[in-house]
């Protein structure tokens, strides 16, 4: 069964509830649209998504933990607070160096949806 999304105005509860199990890996949309898409992702430590991309333009939010992001050639870092950038189609991989909860946009207007 598909979680409901979020409606226009409706507040978002992203970082979830005090003390909540992170050793498990999940990745839930919180909001959809013909033009956006909203991710929360749990990423428990040592968990590894390997090598993709997403056609839309995204940005990565680190909420809590840290994931490390490869792409253009390089390893990004990102910690609570940091966020990263990535043009459409860009390939890349993350590695949660940490239990992580991450907020995931991806705009789906340039994915040709």
């Amino acid at each position: 069964m598909a979680l409901p999304h979020a409606t226009s105005g409706q507040v978002i509860d992203v970082k979830g509830e005090a003390g909540e199990d992170m050793s498990q890996f999940s990745a839930i949309a919180l909001a959809k649209t013909d033009e956006l898409e909203l991710i929360r992702m749990c990423m428990p430590k040592g968990k590894i998504m390997p090598e993709h991309h997403v056609l839309g333009e995204i940005t990565l939010l680190c909420l809590q933990g840290q994931v490390a992001v490869e792409a253009h050639g390089g390893v990004q870092v990102l910690g609570p607070g940091q966020m990263l950038y990535l043009l459409g189609g860009q390939a890349h991989a993350l590695e949660a160096r940490e239990d992580s909860l991450l907020l995931l946009t991806i705009l789906m207007a340039k994915a040709g949806r």
